[in-house]
């Protein structure tokens, strides 16, 4: 593999995509009745997703691209906790009791053509400042205090993680945090939930 293509391959890799956090506020709050271009509106209503191409089909090729990403995104997350299953005209986020038979379908091609950023139409630097864009809005949503006092050291120690600790380790534990301590859960915990998102902005 060429240097250019480990670089992409990578970035494709680590990208994350904001979205899936209020993405899943909302599929707690309404597990079921979602289309991809219902949520998409939702999300837009709620100040997540803004204009993204001046012409009206990309931006609604682009709309849908983030979406059905995030939910790709999400299903691994979430599986096998619970089971969120991804189709165009029928999300739905099953309980840990529903979710039993179903598993992450790496070879679905739907899936692989969602989970490369490079099928989204845009260059690296453009993908790069959307997903922060996006990120900054969540932050502010869940109380941001701009983490000055946040860095590199202090986050992993937050994470428990070692210095040396690779971008894939840092992101699963991201991950597994979040939705421990995510507002929505029964045990979650908005303010220990607000500094995690500190810490992982320095880290991610």
């Amino acid at each position: 593999m060429e240097k250019g293509q480990q670089v992409t391959a990578q970035f494709q890799q680590y990208m994350e995509n904001p979205l899936l956090w209020p993405i899943l506020d909302v599929l707690r709050k309404q597990p079921s009745g979602w289309k991809v271009h219902t949520l998409a509106s939702h999300l837009g209503d709620l100040g997540y997703i803004p204009l993204l191409d001046p012409l009206p089909e990309k931006d609604l090729f682009k709309r849908n691209f983030l979406i059905m990403n995030a939910l790709y995104q999400l299903q691994e997350t979430l599986y096998p906790d619970n089971w969120l299953q991804v189709a165009a005209m029928d999300i739905v986020l099953m309980s840990s009791h529903h979710a039993c038979g179903h598993e992450v379908d790496h070879q679905d091609p739907l899936r692989d053509y969602y989970i490369q950023w490079h099928n989204y139409e845009a260059d690296e630097g453009e993908v790069k400042r959307l997903l922060n864009d996006f990120w900054s809005k969540y932050r502010d949503f869940v109380g941001s205090h701009n983490g000055k006092d946040m860095d590199r050291e202090k986050a992993l120690r937050l994470f428990e993680l070692p210095y040396d600790s690779s971008q894939s380790e840092i992101r699963r534990t991201w991950r597994k945090l979040a939705l421990k301590w995510h507002p929505d859960r029964e045990s979650g915990n908005s303010e220990r939930f607000r500094i995690l998102c500190e810490a992982w902005n320095v880290l991610r």
